[in-house]
């Protein structure tokens, strides 16, 4: 039995609570009405996040609150107050993903536990020790993280480490994904996600043209994640916190999951049988993955024919006429179970069961539709199953044994002391024993009453009675005596992390002091920075218009740095988004003979900051994969090293302005480019070319070029490269005839970001610097954007609109 491991359960309601800790969890994580990533989900309002966090309580079980969304500033004042009520109710521990935020928590509330959502993408050491440094007590790693890699860290980090086992997934690294965001302004940064990997899509060649076979198909819907297998490994790794997704599930779901996990953590993966993997295949599945961490690739990996509820297989249409459909059953159905017969245009129609049915009988129904002979029936609901699962939650079967003494003499007061396990009550009522004239009492009938806790979450171990001969007390007094106990000891275990009580007034002065507003006078420089992602745009760049330049590691580099060098320009490095321990090592090496010719390095990830700072005396700057959204975040970076920063793609201009109004750093907005939607450890490609991995990602055909067209034939075009697919937007950010307003807002460098582009770099480059420069009017810069959209649509990104 692992004692000492976390099984995590997910939270949508109260009912799905009773759900969880009935069936073994050792922790729950749930969202309030504000600030949390599943804005969708049913969600707890102050009365039910009290009442959730006294259940659990006193049943031995922790609560973790999500607040893992990004804030602007004007929000993070309010967060504060929300963090101080969950701590005031003693809520075990916040999961954050805003940097800007846990910063201010760590001022506010240094003794509350905070942990890192995996929408902070921390997959390697040194993110790892950038959280603990900061404060934080646990991290949840990136989904992808290799197994091997989640050794290291445990092996060279005290935090604590938490892994998901079983749920969705997401297909991009979390906290990666602008695809909901920039398609629709619902950003899953924000809890809002519309799920458009959910979505069918076509993949088109390199000329546009669609490939065989690949028309609508799900290629971004990945199955759910099931470990149930794979425990073990994942304990022996140094997780300590096994995560379960699904706080959008039925309370059943949550039942039946956490129940089965439990079994496989107590009694090993081995105790499961048959109809308990049958089980947790019935209660919602799209088919199961155990996982990028343990190396399903492709098509073991994604849902590419249904991104929803599939069920069990139980039979197959074996006839079919004018108005019966009938079905040849190897599996029982229920009055009330949900079916899906796949039609003759291979969709799916829903039926409910009329009647019991066993398994080598046939199943005769009305005919939903077009169904033909020989198609597959899954059963998508099970009565039986969901009775058992609402069963299990129904009464409180979690009891804590209690030893009693209770000591009633004549002439005094009646005094009860209750133990369990390190705490001890005692307690006396104001109410004398007196000598019994007609009616006495018996040890039996003090035992009798005192034992009366069916309503409580005790259960009487032992009981000592020290009770003199001929004593006379009312049983509403032993009442009195049981209840007034039971009640201080549920106090006690209701705050079970003994906080200490918030000074009211410094608490008032403090937030004066955080959040008043103090706008700060800065220069507006009106730069120009460039990132090339190959040697062939390089080529086509004038390097006298701009003023600082992102390099990749081209094969001449030294030549080319040589060449930027002559017409002093600034020099930063440019680093992936996901990088790995062997991956920063490599890349280390690659800076070292470069460094005294280079100004400094980008990065995107809060590992790499920490790894390359540690490392190099260079300016470090932050790029769009930190996900700057407030003024905080950005002082907070400024404080431990980075010198500047791109701001996240999600914020408009009022946010920007913000944001310059109080801080000096200097900050950068991509203002053309085609933005990376998504990053992904899979490879949309795999599933056409049949890849069971991704070792031979480097000589790939399929690399690069191809791309995925949605319903409104809109074509995305991938990357694979360093061991991950970028999906980029169809159409590049023009902000061209908006330039002056986004520097005014206090933008110091506008970036213009060349991904997949071929050509008319020198010309977009040109009009740009030539713009900051004033050599331009509104008529050149009306005809320049004209001529671009004849070529393509544009879009103004989140500059003018924002995101939910």
């Amino acid at each position: 039995m692992n004692e000492k491991i976390e099984l995590l359960a997910p939270v949508g309601s109260l009912e799905a609570l009773y759900a969880a800790v009935q069936n073994g969890a050792n922790a729950v994580y749930l969202g309030g009405k504000v600030f949390n990533a599943r804005h969708y989900a049913s969600n707890f309002g102050s009365e039910q996040m009290i009442e959730s966090v006294n259940y659990a309580h006193l049943r031995n079980v922790k609560v973790y609150v999500t607040v893992n969304i990004l804030l602007d500033d004007t929000e993070l004042e309010e967060a504060i107050d929300y963090i101080k009520f969950l701590y005031e109710i003693d809520v075990d521990g916040i999961i954050v993903q805003d940097l800007g935020l846990a910063s201010l928590v760590r001022e506010f509330f240094p003794d509350i536990e905070v942990h890192g959502s995996t929408q902070m993408t921390i997959n390697n050491l040194p993110g790892a020790e950038f959280l603990y440094d900061m404060g934080f007590k646990r991290v949840v790693l990136a989904r992808e993280t290799p197994i091997d890699e989640i050794k290291y860290i445990h092996q060279k980090t005290p935090i604590e480490l938490e892994a998901f086992v079983h749920g969705a997934l997401c297909m991009s690294y979390s906290g990666q994904c602008l695809m909901s965001s920039i398609i629709g302004g619902r950003s899953g940064n924000r809890g809002r996600c519309a799920q458009p990997c959910r979505m069918a899509y076509s993949i088109v060649d390199k000329k546009g043209n669609l490939l065989k076979d690949w028309d609508k198909k799900y290629i971004l819907s990945t199955k759910d994640l099931n470990t149930l297998d794979n425990l073990q490994e994942l304990i022996d790794s140094g997780i300590i916190s096994l995560k379960i997704e699904g706080r959008m599930k039925r309370p059943e779901y949550v039942a039946t999951v956490v129940s089965n996990y439990r079994k496989a953590l107590d009694y090993g993966s081995n105790s499961l049988r048959p109809e308990d993997n049958k089980d947790v295949e019935q209660i919602f599945n799209r088919g199961f993955t155990k996982g990028l961490t343990f190396g399903d690739f492709g098509k073991a990996f994604s849902s590419i024919d249904r991104p929803d509820n599939r069920g069990i297989l139980v039979g197959k249409v074996t006839n079919v006429d004018k108005h019966k459909v009938y079905i040849s059953l190897h599996d029982d159905v229920e009055q009330g179970d949900g079916l899906e017969l796949v039609t003759g245009n291979d969709e799916y129609k829903g039926v409910i069961v009329p009647y019991k049915v066993k398994k080598g009988t046939s199943l005769i129904l009305e005919k939903p539709g077009y169904i033909l002979k020989d198609s597959l029936v899954y059963k998508t609901s099970s009565m039986d199953l969901l009775n058992r699962a609402k069963l299990s939650y129904s009464k409180d079967n979690i009891k804590h044994p209690i030893d009693m003494e209770v000591d009633i003499k004549i002439g005094s007061r009646p005094k009860l002391k209750i133990r369990h396990k390190e705490q001890i009550i005692e307690v006396e009522i104001d109410k004398i024993v007196e000598e019994g004239q007609k009616v006495s009492l018996n040890e039996d009938k003090v035992i009798d009453q005192l034992a009366k806790l069916g309503d409580t979450v005790y259960s009487l171990n032992n009981i000592s009675v020290d009770l003199d001969d001929n004593s006379y007390l009312p049983l509403s007094s032993l009442n009195q005596l049981r209840r007034e106990a039971v009640e201080k000891l549920d106090d006690i275990l209701k705050k079970k992390n003994k906080r200490q009580p918030i000074d009211e007034k410094l608490y008032r002065d403090k937030k004066k002091d955080f959040f008043a507003y103090k706008a700060i006078n800065r220069d507006i420089d009106n730069r120009i920075s460039i990132r090339v992602s190959n040697i062939e745009q390089f080529e086509q760049l004038d390097l006298d218009k701009l003023d600082r330049i992102y390099l990749g590691f081209y094969d001449n580099l030294d030549e080319v740095i040589d060449k930027i060098n002559k017409h002093q320009k600034e020099i930063y490095i440019w680093t992936d988004k996901i990088l790995y321990q062997r991956d920063l090592d490599q890349i280390g090496e690659k800076i070292e003979p470069i460094k005294n010719r280079i100004h400094g390095i980008s990065v995107s990830n809060l590992g790499s900051l920490k790894y390359f700072k540690d490392r190099f005396d260079l300016k470090i700057h932050g790029d769009i994969g930190l996900n700057v959204f407030n003024s905080f975040t950005l002082n907070y970076l400024n404080s431990v090293g980075l010198d500047s920063l791109t701001l996240s793609p999600e914020l408009n201009l009022t946010q920007i302005s913000r944001i310059g109004d109080k801080s000096k750093t200097i900050t950068e907005a991509i203002v053309y480019g085609y933005l990376p939607l998504m990053i992904t450890k899979y490879c949309p490609m795999s599933v056409v070319k049949g890849c069971k991995d991704d070792k031979d990602c480097h000589t790939c055909n399929f690399a690069k070029g191809y791309g995925l067209k949605d319903r409104l034939g809109m074509t995305f075009y991938m990357e694979r490269k360093q061991g991950a697919s970028t999906i980029y937007n169809s159409v590049p950010i023009l902000v061209l005839d908006s330039l002056n307003q986004i520097f005014n807002k206090g933008i110091s460098m506008a970036r213009l970001d060349f991904t997949i582009e071929k050509d008319n770099i020198k010309e977009i480059q040109s009009i740009h610097y030539d713009y900051c420069q004033g050599k331009i009017n509104k008529d050149e810069i009306r005809e320049f954007i004209d001529r671009f959209k004849e070529k393509s649509e544009i879009t103004k990104g989140h500059f003018f609109r924002g995101v939910m």
